[in-house]
């Protein structure tokens, strides 16, 4: 089978992930278990995880020219990511996240950093490359102006875009019209759909519109009726970059030409894989190991 070759347009940045037994209020301090630097960002995460899956990807975003930077561009290419659209800024830091793994889950703050700069003039830029793939991605840790245009761009040229709306915020109608499919978690589909109830969304965007809910699967309209595609029970270690990995995955199957429910199956599984490694990346599966617990 031929890879699929996949755009990947977001953010790249450096995790700082501390591990603690519990998450200190405002003011209090906490003795931490430990401390790990790991590349990171939702662009990055998604591109890699692609790659792992299978998929020819390349990234188009932008790092600083620091050592994060350099780290950032060398993980790229040893996990068989193309660099040829990732330019380093001079005047600006590479973006960092911050993260507390702490009570089974994850708090992060992101700070971007040259991911700003992610600009709808950078996207242009590349047209002639973007014509020419399967599938483009894209999440919301760059500017929301490169998003709109992106959706523009890729409706204009017949490419089909995948919109991980994370992290939340209102997007234009428009946006959600020209997007191939949208993949808002429970709460980023609230504030997508405000005042509206999420099944009545749903059945406006008929395959569209794909809801994660965590370790219960993903929730569609196919037209007909209401879909639960339900996930597969593991004992999580690391919950950061589940969401990337199944947008990855999901992608990575359309793209190949997988029908919906098979793609959603595929992404299901990458995604609770990816919580039994530790980091956002750490525990992304390769295709042997998605496809080898698919036959379980």
């Amino acid at each position: 089978m031929k890879k699929p070759k996949i755009a990947v347009i977001g953010s790249s940045s450096m995790d700082l992930v501390v591990t603690s037994k519990r998450r200190p209020g405002a003011g209090e301090t906490v003795l931490g278990e430990s401390f790990e630097t790991v590349p990171g960002g939702k662009g990055a995460n998604q591109a890699v995880a692609a790659a792992r899956l299978g998929a020819d990807v390349y990234m188009i975003g932008r790092v600083g020219e620091d050592a994060y930077g350099v780290d950032i561009l060398s993980n790229f290419k040893s996990n068989g990511v193309h660099t040829d659209y990732v330019e380093p800024v001079t005047h600006e830091k590479s973006g960092t996240a911050h993260i507390i793994l702490a009570e089974g889950d994850n708090s992060i703050v992101v700070v971007k950093g040259a991911n700003d700069h992610v600009t709808p003039e950078y996207v242009k830029d590349k047209r002639d490359f973007i014509k020419t793939c399967d599938l483009v991605m894209i999440q919301q840790e760059v500017p929301e102006v490169t998003v709109t245009e992106t959706a523009r761009l890729c409706q204009e040229l017949g490419v089909p875009l995948l919109l991980n709306p994370a992290p939340a915020r209102e997007i234009p109608d428009r946006v959600v019209e020209q997007v191939s499919y949208l993949t808002p978690n429970e709460h980023e589909a609230a504030l997508l759909f405000q005042g509206e109830e999420l099944a009545k969304a749903l059945k406006k965007y008929p395959n569209k519109l794909f809801i994660t809910e965590g370790a219960a699967g993903v929730r569609y309209f196919d037209g007909k009726e209401e879909v639960l595609v339900p996930s597969y029970p593991v004992k999580p270690i690391d919950t950061t970059g589940a969401g990337d990995t199944f947008n990855a995955a999901f992608g990575t199957a359309i793209a190949e030409g997988m029908d919906l429910k098979d793609s959603l199956r595929f992404a299901n599984r990458a995604a609770s894989l990816s919580v039994t490694g530790f980091g956002a990346q750490g525990g992304m599966p390769t295709r042997k190991e998605v496809e080898g617990g698919l036959l379980e």
